[in-house]
């Protein structure tokens, strides 16, 4: 039962990356005025992330938080932003290194999105911070190694992911102490909790 309720969870986050991605593409389609462009930049040309700004998501992400928890006390929001951020940080380092033939890992498909072959820098799974120890049994598994050395590494990656899980956790469960029921079941409903 917990291990789908973190599978849903995990979905949940993947999908609200990928709606704010498309809400920041929306936003410029290409309709922009010419005068309004950076200088340099032409109509039709590079569409991608140029004005990406990952503080400005994140305050936008904290502002439908605290409107999505009615929070309009502002002690109140300085109590509680803190630990919404640090569940939302401990979901994303427990999401690094998952999903690695979805999000970039070369697997056996030859050469889908690597650090080695501009797929995005270190492959983390692109959430959080780089897992070394995904990394090293990436490389394990590339290097097609031994048995027991792809033992020894998978070993190592779970115990990592289980410290990052019961990290999350804690942070859940500190964030839940505060909250009022109602607030809760939003959060819960929002994928903090």
């Amino acid at each position: 039962m917990k291990l789908n309720q973190k599978i849903m969870a995990a979905t949940l986050s993947v999908a609200m990356g990928l709606s704010v991605s498309q809400a920041f593409a929306q936003n410029d389609n290409g309709n922009q005025p010419q005068r309004n462009r950076p200088p340099g930049d032409q109509a039709g040309g590079d569409r991608g992330p140029r004005n990406f700004d990952p503080a400005e998501m994140q305050k936008r992400m904290m502002e439908r938080y605290q409107e999505a928890l009615e929070i309009t006390d502002n002690a109140e929001w300085k109590a509680i932003e803190p630990m919404i951020q640090k569940v939302t940080e401990a979901r994303m380092q427990s999401m690094s290194g998952m999903g690695r033939g979805m999000f970039g890992g070369r697997g056996n498909r030859g050469g889908g999105g690597g650090a080695d072959n501009g797929g995005g820098g270190s492959r983390g799974g692109g959430f959080g911070q780089p897992n070394p120890d995904a990394e090293a049994l990436q490389k394990a598994i590339d290097a097609k190694a031994s048995k027991a050395e792809i033992k020894a590494a998978l070993a190592k990656y779970v115990e990592s992911r289980k410290a990052k899980l019961a990290a999350l956790e804690k942070a859940q469960a500190e964030l839940r102490a505060v909250l009022t029921p109602r607030q809760e079941a939003i959060a819960t409903l929002n994928g903090l909790l």
